[in-house]
């Protein structure tokens, strides 16, 4: 959400009236001016027909009645507005009359001109701010609504507070009068009764409360939206172009990824245009062509994992009537993909469903990934399969301390001490699905991580997280050298937390927050790199010193 931003104008030496000198509404001062300008066109049009020369005989003589006519009128509602703004001018003069007497004379029109300039201003961009604006809750529903929702038996109201982005919405602030899940149930039906489906209503944790509800847990309020301005607009057409766009790149990208695991196939011109950063000419992308064949197992691999990733939250959603948006797909050479951005269609009821359809993209993609990272280990041992191993830097299994300790354990010390290691292609894809995985899990902003701290542990808490989380990735301890890049995605694509549910209160219960600590224990150990000396001690690659 953008949010408008207010600047403050000051000037030394000079006094500002606290009352703006013209009190006319900004529609009337748009239509006053507009009917100046149209009555002045026709009094200088007939001015020029009248007095235009001698041609024409009777007809002009026929509409010289009409135009003396409209000429008469255009002249009274010229004067007419002239007088009105002129009364507006004086009346606003006579205002400041009286406080601008002890002013001296030299000063008089420099504060006359700025203080009227500054406030016209003011006064005009905070029309203009209501006009383009959200719509807001109608005054008169207001009142009835509080009349008919609110009572001893539900929540007893003392308070009304600005909601919403824009302050658009109602906030009821009070006492809660019973169980707060089946007051709100009840609240909900009420509204629905009185008002049909025109307003969506949030039962949400009171701002700046000075203690815990008596009852138990936080003290709650009730804030109350429009439905066209609380929920998500449909999908258009420019998106769904952009996200074909997108996914065509990312399966680019992935087919590139399959490529570069042949490094030590390729012709040497192309690894040195792709190795040597000095290298500027491009080679003939033709000597590419028979690699990607073999290429195409691996870029199956990391889009298979991105897919099964969205069907996880899909899946989710759809038992809840939680409508998702088209995911748009983010390609990386170094991955394959980045993984896809999905927003939501439709608010969450609870925070329960945030949590749950947050985790079942990640915990899907990691399920896939794993399997093909188990399996592709298992082949990378096995004599038969010699013949589709293809050969990587030991260093790579540095870049994360769980995978190169499953590694190690897996392929032995032999193998991995080692310059190079001989793979079968299932490992690169699987390690990519779970450091992409991980990635998504980091918790800060909208991504998957992030929306299930928010639900899980609240809004607050996500800063918390969110903070240390930039504060790793600045540094690089997480995630090597992709640190840089993923915070920068983050920063720009990714870095608002999620809007709350309807109930933003209920808590998501103690084996949900349990799975959520053990994920992100999980990926802190999947984006740990491991540092040389470490992985000369762990036998994870040979360590090149000069």
């Amino acid at each position: 959400m953008g949010t408008l931003t207010s600047c403050s104008f000051s000037i030394m030496n000079l006094r500002f009236r606290m009352d703006p000198p013209i009190s006319c509404n900004f529609s009337r001062r748009i239509q006053m001016k507009r009917m100046s300008k149209r009555s002045l066109g026709r009094l200088i049009i007939s001015c020029s027909s009248g007095s235009g020369g001698g041609g024409g005989g009777s007809s002009s003589n026929d509409n010289g009645s009409s135009n003396d006519g409209k000429l008469e009128k255009d002249s009274s509602n010229l004067a007419t507005v002239t007088e009105e703004m002129a009364e507006e001018r004086n009346s606003g003069g006579e205002a400041s009359d009286s406080e601008d007497s002890s002013v001296s004379i030299s000063s008089r029109p420099t504060i006359s001109t700025v203080g009227s300039t500054y406030n016209n201003f003011q006064v005009d961009s905070f029309k203009l701010m209501e006009l383009l604006g959200p719509e807001k809750v109608d005054p008169s529903e207001v009142k009835i609504i509080k009349e008919k929702l609110f009572g001893y038996s539900t929540f007893w109201v003392t308070k009304e507070e600005p909601f919403g982005d824009f302050g658009e919405g109602i906030l009821f602030l009070g006492n809660l009068r019973g169980k707060r899940e089946d007051v709100f149930a009840k609240l909900q039906s009420q509204l629905s009764e009185v008002m049909g489906d025109k307003y969506n209503l949030f039962m949400v944790e009171e701002p700046n409360s000075e203690g815990p509800d008596p009852r138990g847990g936080p003290r709650v309020s009730f804030g109350m939206l429009r439905k066209e301005v609380s929920e998500p607009g449909p999908t258009s057409l420019w998106q769904y172009v952009i996200a074909f766009l997108l996914f065509l790149l990312t399966i680019g990208s992935s087919v590139e990824l399959g490529i570069a695991s042949q490094i030590t196939r390729l012709p040497p011109e192309v690894v040195k245009y792709f190795t040597d950063p000095n290298a500027i000419e491009p080679p003939d992308m033709q000597l590419l062509l028979p690699f990607v064949d073999s290429a195409l197992p691996l870029a199956y691999g990391v889009l298979g994992v991105q897919l099964f990733h969205e069907i996880g939250h899909f899946l989710a959603a759809f038992p809840r009537n939680v409508k998702l948006s088209i995911p748009y797909f983010i390609p990386n050479i170094t991955l394959g993909s980045f993984g896809a951005i999905t927003q939501f269609k439709s608010i969450l009821p609870d925070r329960k469903a945030k949590v749950d359809i947050s985790l079942a993209g990640p915990f899907a993609g990691a399920a896939l990934s794993s399997s093909m990272f188990a399996v592709g280990l298992l082949l990378s041992s096995n004599p038969s399969a010699a013949a589709e191993l293809v050969q990587v830097p030991s260093t790579l299994f540095q870049g994360s301390l769980l995978l190169g300790l499953i590694s190690r354990a897996t392929l032995g010390y032999g193998a991995m001490h080692a310059a190079m290691v001989s793979i079968h292609p299932l490992v690169i894809a699987g390690w990519c699905g779970l450091t992409t995985s991980a990635f998504n899990m980091l918790p800060v902003g909208c991504l998957d991580g992030g929306r299930a701290v928010q639900g899980a542990f609240g809004k607050g808490s996500l800063v918390g997280f969110g903070l240390a989380t930039y504060s790793l990735l600045g540094l690089g301890v997480l995630g090597g050298p992709l640190s840089l890049p993923w915070g920068l995605y983050v920063l720009i694509c990714q870095r608002s937390p999620e809007k709350p549910c309807l109930n933003d209160v209920t808590e998501v219960g103690t084996w949900r927050k349990a799975a959520l600590g053990v994920a992100i224990f999980l990926v802190l150990l999947t984006l740990l790199p491991v540092w040389d000396e470490l992985a000369e001690e762990l036998g994870i690659g040979i360590v090149t010193t000069f």
